[in-house]
């Protein structure tokens, strides 16, 4: 029985400090960002279209991209993108509906699930961060984040270069304490 009390105080201590390092203000060391952005579809159903990328945008547009390819590959680039990509997403960041969010919405995992992750400089050193997961659509993306998500997913990088594995450590947002998966809920076989 203490056994058990002492696990259940050991997991209310970690889901409390998940969520204050959510509700952190982020001091970004790089001025010049204009934010980091993550999405991932479990492979448990995802059939087409993007599973998972990461996004890192500076304020004038220069941005590094890494996301998976169909045969497993994982293609990293990095150029600028065109005026208008980037006032679409600086319209997005900055709209009430997508501002108004903040922190760690989370989920039980059975077997589908979507992720969204981000850090967005807010001027002034601080950043919005922000972690949703909707786990079997149980908590799906608010509206804002839903239209950011589509926009990461149609971003189409042009007259970009690649860039090597050493240089993409800054590309996807921190994570902090990130929760895990059981190996039964990633097994594709009852």
């Amino acid at each position: 029985m203490y056994a058990r009390a002492k696990s259940l105080v050991t997991i209310a201590v970690l889901l409390v400090s998940a969520s204050a390092w959510t509700q952190q203000v982020y001091h970004s060391s790089d001025p010049d960002l204009l934010g980091r952005f993550s999405y991932d579809r479990s492979a448990a159903v995802w059939v087409e279209g993007t599973r998972s990328l990461c996004l890192a945008v500076s304020r004038d547009g220069s941005y590094r991209i890494m996301r998976n390819l169909k045969d497993g590959e994982t293609e990293r680039l990095q150029g600028k993108m065109p005026a208008q990509q980037l006032s679409q997403l600086k319209t997005l960041l900055d709209a009430s509906e997508f501002r108004a969010l903040s922190g760690n919405h989370g989920g039980l995992i059975r077997q589908d699930s979507e992720s969204f992750r981000a850090e967005i400089s807010r001027g002034e050193g601080k950043a919005q961060r922000l972690n949703w997961l909707d786990a079997d659509g149980g908590s799906p993306f608010p509206v804002g984040v839903e239209k950011v998500v589509g926009w990461l997913k149609s971003f189409q990088p042009s007259d970009a270069r690649s860039f090597d594995y050493a240089e993409s450590a800054d590309v996807c947002p921190s994570s902090g304490l990130r929760l895990l998966q059981p190996s039964v809920a990633g097994n594709p076989h009852p």
